[in-house]
């Protein structure tokens, strides 16, 4: 199919789909893949995330009520800690961390030629 007689709209979801594709082939994202896997499998790594999104939960409406103490705040980034520190978890950061740069990358390459970076939230209409 050749893109030459194509509107510019289904040009663009072509080579969307196609950048997808792509994207997934990437070292970096097969490396995200195999990480993100390794923690839904670790049970050690469901356990730790169950706790300390349950206790997040908690904390985040103690502070809405003006309840929450220093001490949770402490209890909250130890529990935090402790799930990064299992080797899988640590792993899938790292993983996470170099996609989300390689992203990056690519969305700076995409938006080079473009008035606006896609990428950037939206905050307004002109803003230097």
């Amino acid at each position: 199919m050749s893109l030459e007689s194509e509107s510019p709209e289904s040009t663009v979801t072509e080579l969307s789909r196609e950048l997808g594709a792509a994207i997934a082939d990437l070292p970096a994202y097969q490396t995200f893949a195999e990480a993100k896997e390794a923690v839904e499998q670790s049970e050690e790594a469901q356990e730790k995330i169950q706790d300390f999104e349950q206790f997040r939960e908690e904390f985040m409406l103690a502070r809405q009520t003006g309840e929450a103490t220093q001490e949770d705040l402490r209890e909250l980034q130890s529990k935090q800690e402790a799930l990064h520190d299992i080797p899988v978890m640590s792993e899938f950061l790292q993983a996470q961390n170099e996609l989300e740069l390689r992203l990056q990358e690519i969305n700076e390459e995409i938006s080079e030629p473009l008035v606006i970076d896609f990428g950037e939230k939206a905050g307004g209409c002109c803003e230097d």
